[in-house]
């Protein structure tokens, strides 16, 4: 947001923040979150080469919305199932490592 927005609407009364000042989230839990939304984003993009998310979902014993909610980072997935997911892609511990380690803290 440029200067002039922000000014302009703190000048109406609006409090102009972040996403973690306004969940009044710790540094832990919005690096959390930025952990889960790079593993959505990874899953996708590499089950996108591979298969659909209905094959994926059979692969998992799980269903093809719950694969499409981990792929669109839905608080109510589990790193674990994002974990196991990116395994049954093929991803190796190295590569979702590599997704981790590309999370700024």
């Amino acid at each position: 947001m440029d200067d002039a927005k922000r000014e302009r609407l703190e000048a109406k009364g609006w409090k102009v923040g972040t996403v973690t000042e306004f969940l009044e989230l710790s540094a832990e839990e919005a690096t959390l979150i930025d952990i889960k939304l790079a593993l959505s984003r990874s899953l996708k993009e590499r089950r996108q080469k591979l298969m659909t998310q209905a094959e994926l979902a059979a692969k998992l014993q799980s269903s093809q919305p719950r694969i499409a909610k981990a792929e669109n980072g839905d608080a109510s997935v589990s790193i674990e199932l994002l974990v196991k997911a990116m395994l049954a892609i093929g991803a190796t511990p190295e590569d979702i490592g590599q997704v981790i380690a590309g999370v700024d803290s």
